[in-house]
């Protein structure tokens, strides 16, 4: 069972480092120092709640219904191309939307949605979280439920460290041409992914 539970921890933690859509967001929530708590909250929970229906076997469902895995792929594409556009247009906007402290913060409900989207409507999390998470808890039978519980274990320590461990390059994004540079990043990495995707 403990070796299970270290095992989904290192797997869990070894998929969850790979720079995407998810972990772009947290990093640029923590830097702006709005909403991280719920960010990280949504974050992990929705992590563990994948992982239990990987480790509840999606596999078979998408055997069962075929349509899912390609559904959810082109979904995934076209919002990761929007999303990268919205943050282009922010880069190139400049100004008052990218001050790390703004006056106005972001409303919860809008950070709340945009991460619930970029968790829930991106394929890479359900084929990391679901799909190989999933099988790869089947070969630690009878003890997946504690592999996925160290799989969890192992996003929520990650999105803590990111949200909160961002504030430590406040003093690099303190300026204006810093913060540009972060939503062009961000950006041409989403249409990266959805390309990536597209092309799959």
């Amino acid at each position: 069972m403990t070796q299970a539970m270290i095992t989904g921890f290192l797997t869990g933690l070894g998929l969850i480092l790979a720079i995407g859509a998810q972990n772009a967001f947290v990093l640029r929530q923590g830097l702006r120092r709005s909403h991280v708590g719920a960010v990280v909250a949504v974050c992990a929970l929705s992590d563990a709640l994948l992982i239990g229906i990987g480790v509840a076997g999606f596999d078979a469902a998408t055997r069962v219904i075929p349509a899912l895995a390609p559904l959810l792929l082109w979904a995934g594409v076209a919002f990761l191309a929007t999303y990268g556009t919205l943050r282009l247009r922010a880069a190139w906007r400049g100004g008052e939307a990218l001050q790390p402290a703004a006056d106005r913060p972001e409303p919860l409900g809008k950070v709340l949605a945009t991460c619930l989207l970029l968790t829930w409507a991106n394929p890479h999390v359900w084929l990391d979280t679901v799909v190989l998470l999933g099988s790869v808890s089947s070969r630690h039978a009878p003890w997946q439920a504690a592999f996925g519980l160290g799989a969890a274990t192992a996003s929520v320590v990650f999105f803590s460290t990111l949200g909160y461990g961002a504030r430590a390059l406040a003093p690099v994004f303190a300026r204006p041409r810093a913060w540009v540079w972060l939503e062009a990043g961000v950006g041409l990495l989403m249409w990266a992914l959805a390309l990536g995707l597209a092309f799959s």
